[in-house]
């Protein structure tokens, strides 16, 4: 009997829960959910279609690629990367090959980066805003759903990234208030900005052939290699960020853990500001670091 085999005629609901002893038995972290979001992603139903639909029995081609999607997950694959796309800040953002997953750590930037655009009182105002690396457009496009009067701009070196990040602000409604340029960091740019922000690589090289496999393997490593010390990517912001900022613009990086000293320090040598410590992930990590350009 084949791993397809028994999956076909089973009931939605006995499908779900062999899949989950499966992944279970794989050491899978989240054996549950991820047998729902599997299940649902095969036929299309949400966790009410799942509920209501429970009886029913899957089809040949459905147990076949239930079978598929178990057997890329059990090899260590993502289920975001399974299923091509991944929500952020509550936006469904389709992936790529050259594109990180976006994850819950970075929202802390763009919840930094609000509260800075909420104490200046420009909510509804005009705002500039360059995501440096955008990937997705995970940040960016986070930041225009919230500012309705911003326009912004998405930077990456990777032109199929940017063409999925363009994908993702279409299908969000945000298209006409976002562009996307082919650009080291923010060497292409002219102009000047409110707000800069970036998930930038900030892994030790020698660090990444010891991350989980879900990263190791299906993240991009040129969005994860950060160089020898991890902080080559804010050097480079860092020279950068200042003549691009507007006066009394914000600055706002995310960093891995034990970083925001040493990038504090170099934005502080190219002359922007602190503005205050570090804003903390859920785990108690600092994780957004913001510097703001003097004003005028």
């Amino acid at each position: 009997m084949s791993a397809a085999d028994s999956f076909s005629g089973l009931t939605v609901e006995t499908a779900r829960r062999a899949l989950a002893a499966r992944m279970q038995r794989s050491s899978i972290e989240t054996p549950e959910l991820d047998a729902r979001l599997l299940v649902g992603a095969v036929l299309d139903l949400d966790l009410t279609g799942l509920v209501t639909q429970a009886s029913r029995c899957l089809t040949a081609t459905e147990a076949i690629q239930l079978d598929a999607f178990a057997q890329r997950r059990i090899g260590g694959e993502p289920v975001s990367r399974i299923l091509g796309v991944k929500e952020f800040w509550g936006l469904p953002l389709q992936l790529s090959a050259d594109t990180l997953v976006p994850r819950p750590d970075t929202e802390t930037v763009v919840e930094a980066a609000l509260e800075f655009v909420r104490s200046d009182g420009a909510t509804t105002q005009p705002l500039r805003i360059a995501d440096i690396g955008t990937g997705t457009g995970a940040i960016l496009l986070a930041l225009l759903h919230e500012l309705p009067n911003a326009w912004g701009v998405g930077i990456d070196i990777s032109f199929d990234a940017l063409l999925t990040a363009r994908t993702n602000a279409a299908r969000l409604e945000l298209a006409q208030r976002a562009a996307f340029v082919l650009s080291d960091y923010l060497a292409a740019l002219t102009g000047s900005f409110d707000l800069i922000v970036s998930n930038p690589p900030y892994i030790r090289s020698a660090d990444i052939a010891g991350l989980a496999p879900d990263v190791r393997d299906h993240d991009p490593h040129r969005a994860l290699d950060g160089g020898a010390d991890g902080l080559d990517a804010y050097r480079t912001i860092a020279r950068q960020a200042n003549a691009r900022l507007a006066p009394g613009g914000t600055l706002v990086l995310e960093v891995g853990q034990h970083q925001s000293a040493d990038v504090e320090a170099l934005l502080v040598a190219a002359g922007l500001r602190l503005p205050g410590p570090p804003r903390a992930d859920l785990g108690g990590i600092p994780r957004a670091v913001a510097a703001r350009k003097p004003p005028l």
